[in-house]
């Protein structure tokens, strides 16, 4: 069966996005400021060669520890699950070729039909929760994994219904101070083990599986 993981990148005091995210007011100087600070998150990724090769971004890049782990992570995913507010972001900002290549399945209160992308991505909208998401992404991921994308609320949801079997965190060396915590409403109870922790010189990797109580 098809193992159900996340892996995002964290600042250094545990926040998965900055404040001042408002798709309402884009462009205006708290968004830009968001949009920077989240560059900041994810620098780590974009010198990448698999992720310039991803998005189209042309040749070069950098080959090393980062650049295999982003490569595994996508070759690892048969479908991803997100929620409205990821979606509502990425379909802002996401080239015409969306870069997943997979299904996708979007948690919403909306009712729309499958939105099919140039690259092999279509969009699904799940209106009835987590668990349908879940049993139709299985039926979809094939022998690869289906990654919980996000945001903070989703896969905390997937947490809370002990339903994600392990994920992986890469910790860049940033602090917001403020933002969306990955992980603000996760009980004590959700215990984890530590599986692996690889150094670069951007960024900390760290993973860690979720045994089944």
């Amino acid at each position: 069966m098809s193992k159900v993981f996340f892996s995002v990148s964290v600042s250094l005091d545990g926040y998965l996005v900055p404040p001042g995210m408002d798709l309402a007011h884009a462009g205006d100087p708290t968004f830009e400021d968001w949009g920077a600070q989240w560059g900041k998150l994810h620098s780590w990724i974009f010198p990448q060669r698999f992720f310039r090769e991803n998005l189209k971004l042309g040749d070069g890049g950098e080959t090393g520890t980062d650049n295999q782990i982003l490569e595994h992570t996508f070759r690892r995913t048969g479908v991803s699950i997100m929620g409205k507010r990821m979606f509502e972001l990425g379909e802002a900002m996401w080239p015409e070729q969306a870069p997943f290549h997979t299904p996708v399945f979007v948690l919403t209160s909306q009712v729309r039909e499958p939105w099919a992308r140039p690259g092999d991505t279509t969009f699904y909208f799940v209106n009835d929760g987590i668990e349908s998401a879940l049993r139709q992404a299985r039926a979809v991921a094939g022998d690869r994994d289906i990654r919980i994308a996000g945001g903070a609320d989703v896969i905390q949801q997937y947490l809370r219904a002990e339903l994600v079997g392990e994920f992986a965190l890469a910790i860049s060396p940033v602090m917001f101070g403020g933002g969306r915590r990955l992980f603000e409403a996760i009980s004590r109870e959700v215990g984890v083990e530590l599986v692996e922790t690889i150094a670069s010189p951007r960024v900390t990797h760290v993973r860690y599986a979720v045994p089944k109580r």
